[in-house]
């Protein structure tokens, strides 16, 4: 059976997260958990404030004094190596989050030619290219070149958010000319008309130097902190030529078995697939179809046709290599792809996750601890709750304890589907049923070798039991939008 997944943050976590792992590893590895994906642990522009994406040194894991202070919002590198310690003495995997697109806070500012775009459409240019100045110099002085002497400059980067002409501050999208060209990377997603540049100082990997540097950078990080795998964030954003050459070189030169698993965000699990076919199969890939699949169904009701909540997904057409998920930060309330699933719906969503044969499932930081965190919208603070979801501890014992063997499918109710899961040697198996309506019901014969047996459901949703007949077949039951799993008394 594949393991299981534990995104161990969230947008608004409050930070020291290396050391809440450290204490809550051995009750994640109880609950069954084989790996966390952590979030970066670089530092960041916005020093503590920063959540790992605004990369600013990728060297510093909270190790020198730089964006006002040494540690980052989770923590030290000494935290940090910590947990990542704790975890395999749990017995758990570590993906670590990288962040490959840009860089921010630049420490000196060049006088680079741009030439500005339509944000609408990156080919269009608006205007001739013009010289500014912008802060695309990294000299990293609080590392004083510590594990690399390498300086980022203006040809290390193809595009920038802001300039400054004539004492003024410029915000737009502008294409930084350089020896490499004044024109976008073309490998990348289409979106927009070209999608390389996405925010910061866009990272321009047709410059050898930075390639060099990347693969550098990157056989320092496994090799310090001995993860287990990546997760990589925002790949539609960065030329696919690199990242093959990239993932190639982890796994030929660094480690044959690293894990990676790639953030390209699709709802269309056709654009995945194509893809992941141009990766030659390199990495994992998070099926975000599904996630819409989960969001939409969570926001129609009744109205949803749940024989087809796997349709156009990743998980369908290429289910070795896709990861399911509920909801991530991204996902959740104010954020930037935010399609919070709504709270009625999450158990249905973890059950199909977490019960399937073929799911490799990650589970968000909230939905098992709750989360609550306040915003500023309109000058009004929003105070946003989202509470654990009661059933997920017992949805994961389930995994743990009874969904083993085949998976045979009752798919034939627009608001009531079931599985079986048929057991194993050691694993007794289940029956998994849910609605997204009123009651509902499943006739479902198990075979003459579970004649007259008694069922109860492990969720404790239903007070009822179900005693098979001499064929093994009986009729389970499954509360209005809710789950349950019947399994033999």
């Amino acid at each position: 059976m594949n393991g299981i997944i534990i995104q161990f943050f969230h947008w608004y976590h409050p930070g020291n997260l290396w050391k809440e792992f450290t204490e809550k590893a051995d009750y994640l590895k109880d609950l069954g958990f084989t790996a966390v994906w952590f979030p970066p642990a670089t530092k960041c522009d916005l020093g503590k404030e920063g959540r790992g994406y605004d990369v600013y040194d990728p060297y510093d894991l909270g190790e020198f004094d730089q964006k006002g202070g040494i540690p980052t919002r989770y923590g030290t590198k000494e935290e940090y190596l910590n947990a990542i310690q704790k975890a395999r003495e749990s017995g758990m995997s570590i993906y670590a989050d990288i962040v490959l697109n840009h860089r921010m806070g630049g420490d000196e500012a060049e006088e680079i030619t741009v030439h500005r775009v339509n944000e609408e459409n990156r080919n269009e240019r608006l205007g001739e290219p013009f010289t500014a100045n912008a802060f695309t110099k990294f000299t990293f002085p609080g590392r004083n070149g510590k594990y690399s002497g390498f300086i980022w400059d203006h040809q290390c980067f193809s595009g920038i958010d802001i300039i400054h002409k004539d004492q003024e501050e410029i915000k737009g999208v502008f294409k930084i000319h350089n020896e490499y060209g004044t024109e976008w990377n073309n490998p990348v997603s289409h979106q927009f008309g070209n999608y390389d540049y996405l925010m910061g100082a866009d990272i321009e990997y047709r410059n050898p130097y930075v390639v060099e540097e990347m693969k550098n950078w990157i056989k320092w990080y496994i090799s310090l902190t001995k993860v287990n795998g990546i997760r990589l964030d925002a790949l539609k954003h960065i030329s696919a030529d690199f990242l093959k050459d990239w993932i190639s070189y982890i796994k030929t030169e660094i480690d044959p078995n690293c894990f990676i698993l790639g953030e390209f965000w699709k709802d269309d699990a056709g654009k995945i697939s194509d893809f992941f076919d141009r990766m030659d199969n390199l990495l994992s890939c998070f099926d975000a179809p599904l996630h819409y699949n989960f969001f939409t169904a969570s926001k129609e009701g009744k109205e949803y046709d749940l024989t087809k909540i796997l349709d156009n997904t990743f998980l369908k057409e290429n289910p070795l290599f896709s990861v399911s998920f509920v909801e991530n930060h991204d996902t959740q309330k104010f954020q930037a792809l935010e399609s919070a699933v709504s709270d009625w719906f999450k158990p249905i969503a973890y059950a199909i996750i977490l019960l399937s044969k073929e799911a490799y499932p990650c589970v968000f930081y909230p939905d098992l601890f709750g989360a609550e965190y306040t915003e500023i919208q309109n000058d009004q603070e929003v105070n946003i709750v989202i509470p654990k979801v009661e059933v997920l501890t017992g949805l994961l014992q389930v995994r743990q304890q009874f969904a083993y063997g085949e998976q045979i499918n009752y798919f034939d109710h627009p608001n009531c589907i079931a599985w079986v899961r048929t057991g194993d040697n050691e694993h007794p198996g289940c029956v998994v049923i849910l609605s997204n309506s009123e009651e509902g019901y499943k006739e479902i014969e198990l075979g003459a070798e579970h004649a007259n047996a008694q069922y109860i459901d492990f969720l404790q949703q239903r007070s009822d039991t179900v005693t098979l007949d001499e064929e093994g077949k009986g009729i389970f039951r499954v509360n209005s939008e809710s789950v349950s799993v019947w399994i033999k008394k």
